[in-house]
């Protein structure tokens, strides 16, 4: 396990720089405000990071071009056209007043504020970026993060007696999969898919009868979860608890970790809302109005929902339709789904209802312009954790001596044993 995560870390050293994404600012900015930085110093760094990013990319690309590969480098050019871009709005704001919150203000503030209410990403990055600097401790961050998502993988297929070879299948997939790649930008989901991998360990530690432990664990999760981004963390709630519900339906009898542990998921998402509203955290029609109005630079819609539900439906079956011209996700969600269904019928709702809350946030989020399917990665956990559950099912039952009988000196022990 160890090894495989610190290949997967030295690997990463070909990509230090040109991963950050425009949400990336927000949440730098943030971590260098936490560190008593001043806002100005602030704005420089974080610009200074991006610009940096957006060069590498363009000379990588450059380098490769069949007609521009022997032209001079354009790192130049592009840092200086990006720190141009970049600081147009920010200097204009700044000598406006505009330094409340944690935040550079990169954009309106209606829109920063949906940044502001998600401390506990920048709270992560504070140490790496106050050690290391700003490239290094960003990178160091996404590496960190996604090898422990990989690593809770693993503890948690071992935690439900899946073999070595199988759990150690299911951490490099995370890796290889596009929940390693998004977790390595810098970027709140590979934080949120590690908590979420963290409750999911603690629905199996209930499962296998270490209820205390498991329960304890998956609420914490919710809880940090809540810090990230609270909205997933309401719908990570809501899912537990319906699995929780759907298990206990299905057994007609009582069981005491089950119902506590679908208590404390209902109880989590009771404290999202109360604390969401308590603390006037931005609703989600503000966030189909940023989302109309492209970040608040248009009016705000009269009747958005009505234009919400049409984009809702044009979305998906967009997306079908692209899922269905390249069916790789969809044929491995299939497979891990049925491989989990047949090896773990109890962990694979909880499984599946964890995973689904990608579905949840991208369909709060109908926007197919969104780089990589970041939005919906969360259901990768499905194959990355349903595909070694279905590895181990098939070497077990190739293991399987002829007849089911387990091998033995004499009937009667056969038989006890089988």
């Amino acid at each position: 396990m160890i090894l495989i995560a610190v290949v997967f870390a030295v690997l990463q050293l070909a990509n230090v720089t040109g991963r950050d994404t425009p949400d990336t600012k927000n949440y730098l900015s943030y971590a260098l405000d936490l560190s008593g930085v001043d806002k100005q110093r602030a704005a420089t760094l974080t610009i200074d990071y991006v610009c940096a990013g957006k060069a590498s990319v363009a000379r990588r690309e450059q380098a490769v071009d069949p007609v521009r590969f022997h032209r001079a480098s354009p790192t130049r050019r592009v840092v200086a056209e990006c720190r141009r871009d970049q600081w147009r709005g920010v200097s204009a704001r700044l000598a406006a007043g505009r330094t409340a919150g944690h935040i550079v203000p990169f954009m309106p503030p209606r829109f920063m504020r949906i940044f502001e209410v998600r401390p506990g990403y920048p709270v992560f990055l504070l140490p790496f970026v106050t050690l290391l600097g700003v490239t290094w401790g960003l990178w160091a961050s996404a590496v960190v993060v996604t090898v422990a998502g990989g690593v809770l993988v693993f503890l948690l297929l071992r935690t439900l007696r899946v073999s070595t070879g199988a759990a150690l299948t299911g951490q490099a997939l995370y890796y290889v999969l596009p929940c390693g790649t998004t977790a390595m930008r810098p970027m709140t989901e590979g934080l949120m898919m590690a908590v979420t991998l963290a409750a999911l360990w603690g629905c199996a530690l209930v499962l296998e009868g270490r209820a205390r432990a498991g329960t304890w664990l998956a609420g914490g999760a919710l809880a940090v979860l809540f810090t990230v981004k609270h909205s997933q963390a309401l719908f990570l709630g809501l899912c537990l608890a319906a699995a929780c519900a759907l298990l206990l339906a299905r057994r007609r009898r009582w069981d005491g970790p089950l119902r506590t542990l679908g208590a404390v998921a209902a109880g989590g998402v009771a404290a999202t809302v109360v604390l969401a509203k308590l603390l006037h955290y931005p609703s989600q029609s503000e966030s189909v109005q940023d989302l109309l109005t492209a970040h608040y630079a248009l009016p705000d819609r009269v009747h958005p929902w009505p234009e919400f539900l049409h984009l809702e439906a044009a979305f998906w079956i967009e997306w079908t339709r692209r899922q269905l011209w390249e069916p790789l996700f969809l044929a491995a969600v299939a497979a891990a789904g049925w491989g989990a269904l047949r090896r773990h019928r109890a962990f694979a709702v909880f499984l599946v209802a964890a995973a689904g809350t990608g579905v949840l946030n991208q369909a709060a989020h109908p926007d197919i312009n969104v780089w990589g399917g970041r939005l919906i990665v969360l259901l990768w956990l499905l194959p990355a954790v349903g595909l070694p559950l279905l590895l181990d099912l098939v070497v077990r039952r190739a293991a399987r001596p002829p007849g089911g009988l387990v091998p033995g000196p004499a009937r009667r022990e056969s038989e006890v044993a089988r």
